[in-house]
């Protein structure tokens, strides 16, 4: 959840969003054989082989190792804290609120290095399917006695990792209608159950068999530290693109909003600008949503004590509250439509459309191991307030 880019630049295989593309070559997997009470040093051969395999610790004494078999079909993409080959994409925790990584460097990470897989299929309609763990550089994902693990029905294994890969499948699509889904967690091998009692809790929840571990535009993939939103090709068809909301922030500009109180012209900073205010930066008193420029009136004491004072009286109205600078939402991909910025998110004052604020601000993230809470989708801050975002009143000029 970042506005546009990581805090300190995207590099590499590290960067705040992914595009997956068809691979020259497939490079998918698909279960083959399962070998049943291995002794450990059996498991061990079996996962040396040159191919990849499931091994489910059972006892020290016995190890059920299941083998995957290349599959034609697939394209596989693996998601995760490591930096090792096997990672298209590294993940970081993301520290709500934060402006650089350097304030996120001391936290003990919640990341799996080896989160989750997602299988594409190489043809049309190119499903792609979640799966929980990823195969390390050895080609194997090991699943140890503490982990969650079970013999299914038809024989077969399955388990959970240790923080948990959770799903939610928006209701309605990704669209203005958009609603809530209920968040799942997904399985080793793809089957999808309620949640468990605590994030790591060695308890699964219950199967739901009516549902998939199918990703459809706008499910959200939640790894215990980062949250990722899953866009297909034909849904950011829909969304407005980076050079619509340019367009839109001059529109807004070209209106010349005013300060009521000083009179001086407002203005939105370029999209590139997104860290430190200027001097003609909208700022907003999140109690009313009245704009203006920044100034001191009615901050006295507060003055003494930092810039945003936690509490400041609008003149317009007398409302109190935090007054804070305006910032438009750059992630074109966060937006539900493509309507004019008129709405900010209480309490970091990220900018967007009404229906996208609605949106976000009825989404509950898990936010550490046992709670949820909604958070603006540009910088992972909680929302605070009634609705937990206002709507803008500009001033506009007086001639």
């Amino acid at each position: 959840m970042y506005n546009g880019s990581l805090p300190n630049g995207d590099r590499g295989r590290r960067k705040s969003r992914f595009a997956l593309c068809k691979r020259p070559k497939a490079n998918g997997v698909k279960p083959s054989t399962v070998h049943i009470a291995c002794s450990p040093q059996a498991a061990k051969a079996i996962s040396n082989k040159d191919q990849h395999s499931i091994s489910y610790t059972l006892s020290r004494a016995q190890t059920v190792v299941v083998e995957y078999t290349h599959d034609s079909n697939t394209d596989m993409f693996q998601i995760g804290r490591s930096t090792e080959g096997p990672i298209d994409f590294v993940v970081t925790d993301t520290v709500a609120g934060s402006q650089s990584n350097a304030d996120t460097q001391s936290v003990q990470s919640t990341i799996s290095r080896f989160a989750c897989r997602i299988m594409c299929q190489r043809t049309p309609p190119y499903t792609a399917r979640i799966y929980a763990a990823g195969f390390d550089s050895s080609k194997n994902i090991f699943l140890g006695e503490k982990a969650a693990k079970w013999k299914t029905l038809d024989g077969q294994m399955d388990g959970l990792t240790t923080n948990g890969v959770l799903v939610m499948h928006p209701r309605n699509g990704f669209t203005q209608d958009s609603k809530p889904g209920v968040w799942r967690e997904i399985s080793v091998c793809g089957n999808v159950f309620t949640l468990r009692e605590t994030r790591s809790a060695q308890q699964r929840g219950k199967m739901v068999e009516t549902e998939s571990q199918e990703l459809v535009d706008g499910s959200l993939i939640d790894l215990c530290g980062a949250t990722l939103l899953w866009r297909t090709a034909e849904g950011l068809s829909r969304t407005p693109t980076l050079k619509h909301l340019e367009a839109l922030r001059q529109e807004i500009n070209a209106a010349r909003p005013q300060c009521p109180v000083g009179f001086n012209t407002l203005a939105f900073p370029s999209m590139r600008r997104k860290d430190t205010p200027d001097e003609k930066q909208p700022w907003v008193y999140l109690q009313c949503g009245h704009v203006h420029g920044y100034h001191n009136w009615g901050n006295h004491r507060e003055e003494m004590e930092g810039r945003e004072g936690r509490q400041r009286e609008c003149p317009m109205c007398r409302a109190k509250g935090p007054y804070v600078p305006l910032w438009l939402g750059c992630e074109a991909g966060f937006y539900v439509d493509a309507a004019p910025p008129t709405h900010a998110f209480n309490p970091c004052g990220h900018v967007c459309s009404d229906k996208t604020a609605a949106f976000w601000s009825q989404i509950p993230l898990p936010h550490g191991t046992h709670t949820f809470h909604a958070a603006c989708p540009f910088c992972a801050q909680q929302l605070t307030g009634e609705q937990g975002y206002v709507r803008l009143i500009f001033q506009g000029p007086l001639d």
